[in-house]
């Protein structure tokens, strides 16, 4: 918790850069007017020419391989400009989303009620049969209910509505 706090108060600028959130536009058109009938020859070998002086910077850029150079440096999508700040909002997230939510998702799944009440009604049973045995009593009754007080319809009520017993 401790390092959570640390990280937190080390991150001052991230309620003034938390609006600048600099969107990168791709646009994935082709402007080339190759066509698939042109015969292209891939034997032909290149001139030798003098090497331009942007291609002497390009060869300087991808020279240096050192991944700690900020050149190198590869975002993590939560933020473009602070390397620190991305990778913290990165590190956050997947502390959340992974061990706050799939660790908790399942402490509440494996620690719900019994919303069906079928622990309830095999404990129920379970004490209803102890009952039965120490008092006596057959386990299963043919009269569960006291037949003197059960008001049965009589024919003229049922009329012709078919009884199966």
């Amino acid at each position: 918790m401790a390092t959570l706090l640390r990280s937190v108060a080390r991150q001052g600028r991230f309620i003034a850069t938390a609006a600048v959130r600099r969107q990168i536009p791709a646009c994935f058109i082709s402007t080339s007017n190759k066509k698939k009938d042109v015969v292209s020859h891939t034997d032909v070998t290149p001139m030798e020419s003098p090497k331009s002086e942007e291609l002497k910077q390009l060869e300087k850029h991808f020279a240096n391989d050192d991944p700690d150079d900020l050149q190198n440096w590869v975002p993590f999508g939560f933020h473009d400009i602070d390397r620190d700040l991305d990778r913290f909002l990165k590190n956050m997230t997947m502390f959340f989303f992974i061990t706050v939510g799939i660790c908790g998702a399942g402490f509440i799944l494996a620690y719900q009620p019994d919303h069906k009440l079928q622990d309830w009604s095999v404990r129920e049973a379970y004490l209803e049969l102890e009952r039965r045995e120490r008092n006596g009593l057959p386990l299963i009754d043919r009269n569960m209910l006291d037949p003197a007080t059960v008001e049965l319809p009589s024919d003229e009520e049922l009329g012709n509505t078919e009884v199966i017993i």
